[in-house]
């Protein structure tokens, strides 16, 4: 065993850093064999409110500094561990800890999602490692396979529900008919999701992660503003009972692949085939489908989230960082864009649709829609009536379209609202072809 040891610098106090700092002392004797010397919390970057978390109280105060430049000048730091999230200030002390010749771990998928490419150049200019398998999945382990397992592979798909929050949502509305905010309000009691939830349900999280995995599966710069995103909360109980009467789960799918010399990214809700493995995922799970032209299927799966999940990914990472130092191996950031390929503006992908509507219950209604669909090129798949309203007059009207393009659809729904005959356009969600059954 190296004589010399390894010194962390963690910045934050949260839950995962505060989980991060406890493997590390709990498990000291079993990293330094792992690592083969001594892997030791040197300095901890705190808030002063941090302070009085029942944590800060099991650690010697000596650790603890409110002073990013005390931190940094900390002689003994090897690898800074970043665990505050959120994009600022966390950007820049990653930044501050490369520029200085330190490693950086992070789970923070915001940060690699904006300013991952920089960030990764960064490190490699200063011969240093910037590790963030934490990033997507938490404790999954994603980054890495793509970066070292598929990296033979052309990766043709990636097709992914990597949001805990809203899969346990969606699942509760599956199983019990239940419409969003009512099981948002039992989510937020359990603690699955947040008081303002707005990351989770508006699927900003998942376009975040798309935008990681994207970049690196194609090797080309995504970012998350390059990402079509939409939310879960105009999902209602009956279109999860519609769905399933047609042989459909709905789940909220971050999908990035290969189409027609593009590459399409995009997160929204979508119809799967109740017999596909994705559409079996219910409850705070996780899973990622990668398609390549050399492994062909591939699925990764688990709950992703969570303390000690998300930790298992963090210590990994330093780990990882720790053997290199020891070993005397030079920058870890092998990944650099070098694809050309252009990312498929939304207008131009093609899939089918489920549109349902209240229309006026009288006779010819039905025609003037389907005038609207043929007008735009959309082929009707098939049309349902399946309930009317005999006080109102009105009903509802289920409609699945044959692939069209979203263009199209768009400005159909466009005219759809603007007939007389039609009281609302209440949701309109995308069916992804995805292969059926088990892997």
């Amino acid at each position: 065993m190296s004589e010399r040891s390894i010194g962390i610098g963690l910045m934050g106090l949260g839950v995962i850093a505060g989980q991060v700092a406890r493997v590390l002392a709990d498990k000291a004797d079993d990293l330094a064999a792992r690592v083969g010397c001594p892997v030791v919390l040197r300095r901890i970057k705190v808030l002063p409110e941090d302070l009085e978390r029942p944590r800060a109280k099991e650690l010697p105060a000596a650790l603890f500094t409110t002073d990013a430049d005390e931190f940094f000048s900390e002689p003994g730091i090897d690898i800074v561990v970043e665990a505050i999230g959120g994009e600022r200030p966390a950007y820049e002390y990653l930044h501050r800890a490369l520029t200085s010749g330190k490693h950086a771990v992070t789970s923070n998928k915001e940060v690699i999602a904006k300013h991952g490419t920089e960030l990764l150049a960064l490190a490699q200019k200063h011969g240093v490692g910037l590790l963030y398998e934490a990033s997507v999945g938490g404790g999954i382990p994603l980054i890495a396979p793509f970066k070292h397992d598929l990296a033979g592979n052309e990766i043709t798909g990636i097709f992914a529900i990597i949001n805990g929050t809203t899969n346990y949502i969606l699942s509760r509305m599956a199983r019990e008919g239940l419409d969003f905010a009512a099981v948002l309000r039992e989510a937020q009691k359990l603690g699955y999701a947040e008081t303002n939830p707005e990351n989770d349900v508006a699927g900003y999280d998942a376009r975040y992660k798309l935008a990681i995995l994207a970049s690196l599966a194609f090797r080309m710069k995504v970012v998350p503003e390059d990402i079509y995103c939409e939310g879960i909360t105009r999902l209602t109980g009956r279109d999860f009972r519609y769905a399933s009467e047609l042989g459909f789960a709905i789940k909220l799918l971050a999908i990035a692949k290969r189409a027609g010399g593009a590459i399409e990214a995009r997160v929204h809700p979508v119809f799967l085939p109740e017999e596909s493995f994705l559409a079996k995922v219910d409850g705070v799970y996780n899973c990622v489908q990668v398609e390549g032209d050399l492994v062909g299927r591939v699925l990764f799966i688990g709950e992703g989230a969570g303390p000690s999940a998300t930790s298992s990914a963090v210590v990994a990472d330093i780990i990882a960082a720790a053997r290199k130092i020891v070993l005397g191996i030079g920058s870890l950031s092998i990944w650099r864009p070098v694809s050309s390929k252009r990312l498929k503006p939304m207008d131009e992908i093609q899939t089918q649709y489920y549109v349902r509507l209240a229309a006026a219950d009288r006779p010819g209604v039905l025609a003037q829609i389907a005038t609207v669909f043929g007008n735009n090129k959309i082929s009707i798949a098939s049309a349902l009536q399946p309930e009317s309203d005999d006080v109102t007059r009105m009903a509802e009207i289920v409609i699945m379209t044959h692939p069209a393009r979203e263009k199209a659809m768009q400005q159909a729904l466009k005219e759809l609202a603007g007939l007389k005959v039609v009281n609302e356009i209440s949701n309109c969600i995308r069916v992804e072809d995805i292969e059926g059954g088990q892997p």
